[in-house]
């Protein structure tokens, strides 16, 4: 018998083995061993999915390239298709993690999941490791936010009180449309806007436009070296509003109650009613024409759903870089000081597939739904003016459908196909007056002029779908005339019967003109 085959030296080697593998296991799973706990660097994307990327951001810059694609039904290789495909197989490639891209709009560390996403702002959060947020334009251009600034809970108006603070104001909006139902945009972010420092400021505060122009210039600064300049000048030309506020609005309540402090302070104070403000003014201005887009496509059917998906589908935060001045670990990555985490809900939703949220409980609001990451902030975790900001566009939207039938005219889109992206200051919502049937022997056109809708830079299918909507209110306009002539009124004597005729004749004018219109409005749209 050789040594090797010694039973003696068999155990040896089984015993060493064994022992091998238990300490090799007890290195594997010893919370203190270095090689267990030690944290990578998250993986960084290859030369060519790089520059794939970097050309799908420039192109943003050109939204004609789009054209050829669309038109051969190849959607795939248009600029948010080649993004959507890149960061899909950058998900595969990556298991989900997070990746490191180089761009010439500077290195970002994108996470490929919105629950990745949440978790690393929030643990990011957690460790105080990041700077400000900035905002970042579809094709890379960067610019400032609105400084988070954290809302006391019971600051907020009540909801029950916002309908009638919102109710003059809503109502002149209205009284501003043109004879076709419409609003250019100026008028109504103007009138967004004077609503939103009715709310937010006070009733001193409604005809302060100055106010709005000099939070919109300090916002647009944030991060720069003029902030500080025009923060003051935010801060000085506010301090009236809060010396004696209205009780009736946020800086009221907000006041009323202190910010934390012994005693209420209005210098305190002011950061919170800035970031509030700036947040309830750009929710009024673009996402509630965004929501009475998606009530009248049938998209939605309440105020609260219409908001919620509006700020769901098309945040006005679009997207937003979080700098790390620290170093932190997230999980089994270590994200070094100087990274930029890029932040694209847009993105993700398409990612994680076009998954509907479950329909929320009947008079749910759609501030419910801006927990996390804020649609119209840059905090990386909740924001309560977020909230109360969805609040008032909700009630906003309810007090328009309410008086009026929102009608979309530009751009066309149904239920089941919603745009990717929808520029407020391109979309054109005509309002309908609900009062007043054609058939009621009164004439229903209240406003007295049809002014055309200033559409420069539209294409002729919006054109079209604009004279489609003259003829159908001229039309409506004749039915009426010739209903307030069929009214026995006018059977009293022969000035009564002369009336009759001229409003007969008015009405076969009316309807003649509404089939040119509409036979001009055909040949546009087709």
């Amino acid at each position: 018998m050789t040594p090797a085959d010694s039973p003696d030296t068999d155990m040896a080697t089984d015993t060493d083995m064994a022992t091998d593998t238990d300490m090799a296991t007890d290195m594997a799973t010893d919370p203190c061993s270095d090689t267990a706990t030690a944290p990578r660097r998250p993986a960084t994307a290859w030369p060519l999915e790089n520059a794939v990327f970097s050309a799908a951001m420039v192109a943003q810059r050109l939204p004609w390239v789009d054209a050829p694609a669309r038109a051969l039904g190849l959607d795939l290789l248009t600029r948010d298709g080649v993004t959507r495909a890149l960061l899909a197989f950058l998900r595969r490639t990556r298991s989900g993690r997070p990746v490191q891209l180089r761009t010439p709009f500077g290195p970002f560390l994108l996470p490929l999941a919105a629950a990745d996403a949440a978790d690393l702002l929030a643990a990011a959060d957690e460790a105080s490791a990041l700077a400000p947020a900035v905002g970042l334009t579809a094709g890379g251009q960067r610019h400032g936010l609105s400084p988070h600034v954290p809302l006391p809970r019971d600051a907020a108006v009540p909801a029950a009180e916002l309908g009638a603070l919102l109710a003059e104001e809503v109502d002149r909006v209205l009284a501003a449309r043109r004879g076709d139902g419409t609003l250019e945009w100026a008028d109504w972010q103007r009138g967004m806007l004077r609503l939103g420092r009715r709310v937010v400021a006070g009733a001193d505060a409604v005809e302060d436009t100055l106010l709005s122009e000099v939070l919109a210039a300090a916002t647009a600064a944030a991060g720069s070296r003029s902030y500080e300049d025009r923060a003051e000048a935010l801060r000085r030309r506010l301090a009236p509003h809060l010396a004696d506020p209205d009780p009736a609005s946020l800086a009221g309540r907000l006041l009323a109650r202190g910010t934390g402090l012994a005693a209420a302070d209005p210098e305190a104070a002011a950061p919170a009613v800035t970031h509030a403000l700036a947040l309830v003014s750009r929710a009024a201005a673009e996402t509630v024409p965004q929501a009475l887009a998606l009530v009248a496509a049938g998209a939605a059917a309440s105020p609260e759903a219409a908001v919620a998906e509006a700020l769901r589908r098309w945040p006005p935060v679009a997207a937003a870089v979080y700098p790390v001045r620290s170093g932190f670990v997230w999980q089994d990555l270590a994200v070094e000081a100087g990274t930029e985490i890029l932040r694209v809900p847009g993105w993700l939703r398409a990612l994680d597939g076009e998954v509907l949220p479950e329909p929320a409980p009947p008079g749910t609001s759609a501030a419910e739904g801006t927990i996390g990451m804020p649609p119209l902030c840059g905090a990386p975790t909740g924001c309560a003016a977020t909230r109360f900001a969805a609040l008032v566009a909700e009630h906003i939207v309810r007090a328009v459908t309410g008086a009026v039938r929102p009608l979309l005219i530009f751009p066309r889109f149904t239920a089941d196909r919603l745009p990717d992206t929808l520029d407020p200051r391109t979309l054109v919502v005509a309002l309908e007056d609900l009062a007043g049937r054609p058939d009621d022997g009164r004439v229903t056109v209240t406003l007295p002029t049809a002014v055309p809708v200033s559409a420069f830079g539209y294409a002729p299918a919006a054109y079209g779908a604009l004279a489609h909507a003259s003829a159908d209110r001229l039309e409506r306009h004749a039915r009426s005339l010739a209903a307030c002539a069929g009214n026995s009124g006018w059977n009293a004597d022969e000035e009564g019967e002369r009336y009759r005729m001229v409003l007969l004749g008015h009405a076969e004018r009316c309807a003649t003109a509404a089939d040119g219109v509409r036979q001009a409005a055909k040949r546009l749209t087709d």
